[in-house]
Formats: C-alpha cells, structure tokens, sequence
C-alpha cells in the first residue's frame, strides 16, 4: 500500500490498523478540550510522531494514523480529517483552519474497475494512494482539501475553500479548485503595513 500499488482496504491486517486508529480518534472526540494532557497522549499513540506544542481541537478522522508525521507547533482547526493510506508529512509551525482535509486514497476512474478487480485469485474493490508532504510554516485556510501526490512547499498559504491537485511552491499564495498559484508572497504582505489591524502599532503587543 505505501508503495503506491493497488491494494484491498479490506484486507484483514490494514482492517485492524484502521480499527485501533478510528477508536483512538473517537476517544479523543469525546475527550473535553480542557483534558488536553489525554488528549495529547492519543495523539502520542494514534500518530507515528508528532513534535512538541500540537494543538488539535477536534473533532479528528485519520484513517490509519501510524503514516501520518505531524512536526513541532502545529495547529489544526475543528473537523480535521486526515485519509492517510500513503504517507503524510507535515513539517513545523504549520496551522490548518477548520475543514481541512487531505486525502491520499485513489480509485479507479473506469466503474467496472471500481466495482471489483481480480488480484492474485482475491476479487476486492481496488484502492491505490499516493504521499502528501507539507512544508515548513504553512497555512492552509478553511475548507482546503489537499489531494495525493502532492507537495506543499515551505512558507505557503493556501486559501480557503481550495482543491490542491498539483504541488504548490515554496512561499507563494495560492487559491482555487483546482487551486493555482495567485502569487509570491513578500514583505509587502506584513501586517505592519495594514495599521487598520493594530491602530496603536506593533509595539502596543
């Protein structure tokens, strides 16, 4: 499965995988935000790492949760949903708004092939996947579904409500379904040059 091959989701060993992940993510869900120490220990077991100072607020879906790698500081917003049948590499300071989605797992576009294919003497409903890696300090705005085989590089932001099909480069602004590249991202971009945000200046932090 993670080397991109086709392979059956319901194969007895990934099933059990799958079952200890959707457990641990529906003991986090009914866990209370002010628990954040028992929070933070299933995502300790649910993950194969996770890096100091992650903040998640639930609810959370992973699917297998053992390929997902989460770096230092992150935070993801409500209704975090992670289909990580491929890897899954998120890098430090990354933030995700609400609705955040990414997805690895593929399908068969012909429906014939999506129904069942044969396999070594199994009949099964084919599925393939393929990584999604996150840079360093990026934002992912709300509603972001981010799609298998892609790359998001260091710095950027992605807006809300878009579909990322492609790899995104190092520090540019991109939207859209499916989501382009709008431009880089410069100093201009400071707030300190919008004075309407913070009337008394940066010092008055």
């Amino acid at each position: 499965m993670l080397s991109g091959r086709i392979f059956d989701p319901d194969d007895e060993r990934l099933s059990a995988i799958k079952c200890i992940a959707h457990d641990l993510c529906a003991e986090f869900n009914r866990i209370l935000p002010s628990e954040s120490e028992r929070r933070s220990a299933i995502l300790q077991e649910l993950l194969g790492s996770v890096g100091a100072n992650c903040a998640i607020r639930g609810p959370i879906f992973f699917n297998y949760g053992t390929h997902t790698r989460i770096g230092a500081n992150f935070f993801g917003n409500f209704q975090l949903v992670v289909s990580d049948d491929a890897e899954v590499t998120i890098g430090d300071d990354v933030m995700f708004g609400p609705n955040v989605t990414l997805a690895t797992p593929m399908h068969p576009m012909l429906a014939e092939e999506r129904r069942s294919i044969t396999q070594d003497g199994r009949t099964f409903q084919p599925c393939f996947a393929k990584p999604i890696r996150i840079g360093n300090d990026v934002w992912l705005a709300a509603g972001v579904t981010v799609t298998g085989g892609t790359t998001i590089g260091d710095g950027a932001v992605v807006g809300a409500n878009s579909v990322v099909v492609d790899d995104v480069p190092p520090h540019v602004f991109a939207a859209g379904s499916p989501c382009r590249v709008i431009r880089p991202i410069t100093g201009a971009d400071s707030i300190r040059n919008r004075p309407e945000l913070w009337p008394e200046g940066p010092a008055a932090t």
